[in-house]
């Protein structure tokens, strides 16, 4: 995992409606990028809807979110229609931004090695400076957490 105090590295990625967000745009702003396993999935629909019910004490403090994984933006659409979030989804279907941010890993079970996503926030800050890291961060308080380092 990357650490606070490190360069946040680049990256360009589709949201749920295919426009490309990109690090280089978020300059100068402070935001969430979390990264977590697989869109519908228990944990990581409770990790989403904290974060959606968390999105006006968010904005009090200027922060956007952007939640990372590798599902395709047709899913991240559903996924978003299906729970109301208020916030962008990237797709990353090659793991090309989670590998740069260090957040898989492989598992190897008899004969077949897999790379799953392991749930990790970072704050960035206005100059593309990992602020704060969360590594293997509870999904359901995921928005508590960061919003209690925030309020500090």
């Amino acid at each position: 995992m990357l650490k606070s105090g490190t360069a946040a590295p680049k990256f360009s990625l589709p949201d749920q409606d295919g426009n490309i967000v990109s690090s280089d745009v978020l300059k100068g702003k402070r935001y969430i990028l979390y990264f977590y396993p697989k869109d519908n999935t228990s944990g990581c629909t409770k990790q989403a809807i904290a974060f959606r019910d968390a999105k006006e004490e968010l904005d009090k403090a200027n922060i956007e979110v952007y939640g990372v994984s590798r599902d395709k933006a047709a899913s991240h659409t559903r996924f978003i229609e299906k729970q109301s979030l208020n916030f962008t989804l990237l797709s990353d279907p090659d793991m090309t931004v989670s590998k740069a941010y260090d957040v898989c890993l492989e598992k190897k079970t008899q004969d077949k090695i897999t790379v799953k996503i392991v749930r990790t926030a970072y704050l960035i800050n206005e100059n593309g400076i990992i602020e704060k890291d969360w590594p293997k961060i509870n999904a359901a308080e995921s928005a508590a957490i960061i919003l209690e380092y925030l309020k500090a």
